[in-house]
């Protein structure tokens, strides 16, 4: 590990790489035939080779944002101390994502009203809502957060952070880091199967307005994993012996699971995960979210102009692109072309437009003290 003082190239660089890895996932839930029938911009093309990429970085993508975002807490509290904290907590999560919600909220609301006049190979998800709107009451659509539910998570997280370290309550996160590697890489699993077994799987996104009890326990774990790293970092060291394990634990549950998601298809008939289902995506976030930082770790400890770039973009282009994406996609769903190609339009000119606005409206501006 680098000195205290020096700059963590690697968590940096994790950061901007989830950050990337977030915009093709979304991007990619368009030709995913397991999404098809539930996902708004699902196009009439898809293809199997969709699923076997996505749902490997749905099970690493956020738990390693809350694994990173759990070590730099730690680290400004321990620096700064805990009124430090609070205020950027403040500054950097509740001001934004205040700001934020209505913006996103409006321009994906008039993204679908647009989609559904004027598309005409429209998704699942667009007729349901053309029907809605033709009747003569129509419901209103729930109020959620969109993807900015991962803002409203980290601040109820910092609260109970906060309380954890008033309490003292970190004391077992404590106790398993100092332990053999193999109790948290089997314990950690076993403590989130009961959260996942109580949603569909693969797990959703925890949109809606009151917290979810099931989201709070999975991703908190992850952020208490980052927090007790930041003060035992030496456990990595000593978790680099099992990378090779892991690696083929990893391979061969991750084809069990994508052959049991053939067979429990999300839906109505599957409103909640079976407990084998949800023991493989617990073994797979914590092992696949561990093999990233030991990769990391090893590769990306070194300075990266472009890593770097893309990490302090990372917080922007995470606001801005589902909207953006949206719109592309809806235009892209009535153009004759083969879905490989419309996904790199979309993932480019989503990452374009948000590189683009981040260097004109945040990089130079007081903007970035916020959102950069």
């Amino acid at each position: 590990m680098p000195a205290p003082q020096d700059r963590l190239h690697y968590m940096d660089h994790l950061r901007a790489l989830a950050m990337l890895a977030g915009v093709f996932f979304h991007a990619a839930l368009a030709y995913s035939p397991l999404m098809h029938g539930f996902f708004p911009t699902a196009d009439r093309d898809n293809s199997g080779w969709v699923d076997v990429v996505a749902w490997a970085l749905h099970l690493v993508r956020m738990p390693l944002f809350f694994l990173v975002a759990g070590f730099f807490a730690a680290w400004v509290i321990e620096k700064r101390g805990g009124a430090a904290f609070a205020r950027q907590r403040v500054r950097r999560i509740a001001l934004p994502f205040l700001l934020a919600w209505p913006l996103v909220w409006m321009s994906l609301s008039a993204a679908v009203v647009w989609a559904v006049a004027n598309v005409q190979h429209p998704s699942a998800f667009l007729v349901m809502v053309r029907e809605w709107m033709a009747m003569d009451d129509p419901p209103q659509a729930p109020l959620g957060t969109s993807h900015l539910w991962f803002l409203y998570y980290l601040l109820l997280l910092a609260v109970l952070q906060w309380v954890a370290r008033t309490l003292d309550l970190a004391r077992p996160v404590r106790w398993v880091l100092a332990r053999h590697q193999a109790w948290l890489l089997l314990g950690l699993p076993l403590l989130l199967v009961p959260a996942l077994a109580s949603v569909s799987a693969p797990h959703p996104a925890p949109e809606g307005l009151l917290p979810q009890f099931w989201a709070i326990v999975f991703y908190g774990a992850f952020y208490a994993l980052g927090a007790g790293l930041q003060q035992q970092p030496a456990w990595l060291e000593r978790a680099r012996a099992c990378a090779p394990w892991l690696a083929v634990g990893s391979a061969a549950l991750y084809a069990l699971f994508l052959w049991r998601l053939s067979i429990e298809l999300p839906g109505a008939t599957q409103p909640s995960a079976s407990c084998p289902v949800a023991a493989l995506e617990a073994c797979l976030s914590v092992w696949l979210t561990v093999l990233c930082l030991l990769a990391g770790q090893r590769w990306l400890t070194r300075h990266s102009a472009t890593l770097q770039y893309l990490a302090q973009s990372a917080y922007w282009t995470y606001l801005l692109h589902l909207p953006v994406l949206f719109w592309l996609q809806f235009w892209l769903m009535d153009r004759a072309m083969a879905w490989p190609l419309k996904f790199a339009l979309a993932s480019a000119g989503t990452l374009a437009i948000c590189l683009l606005s981040y260097q004109g409206l945040v990089r130079h501006t007081p903007l970035r003290r916020f959102v950069g």
